[in-house]
């Protein structure tokens, strides 16, 4: 039986806050948007992800995501067809007004 919608998002944000020990993670399944994709077909969720941790400080926006996908290794292919997202420490979060997404 194919995960709920809600437990598959609620399980992708507790991996990122625990793995990343990110201090504000919004996850917007856009799943609806990509209906007939090959991906939908599958049962993997496309998901538009705002993580703010720490962990970010110092890398460039490439092995912030490299992070992010390592976090999520288990569940990417499966739960998650596609992932947008977009990575900001902090300092970056608060500069940024922590606005949405």
């Amino acid at each position: 039986m194919p995960e709920a919608a809600g437990a598959r998002r609620a399980r992708i944000e507790a991996t990122l806050r625990a793995a990343l020990a990110a201090t504000h993670v919004e996850l917007v399944d856009e799943s609806h948007l990509h209906l007939g994709h090959a991906g939908a077909a599958s049962g993997g969720g496309h998901f538009r992800a705002l993580v703010v941790s720490p962990r970010f400080e110092g890398l460039s926006r490439v092995a912030r995501q490299r992070l992010v996908y390592a976090a999520l290794a288990e569940q990417m292919g499966g739960a998650i067809h596609a992932l947008a997202m977009r990575t900001l420490t902090p300092d970056e979060w608060q500069r940024a007004g922590s606005t949405p997404g």
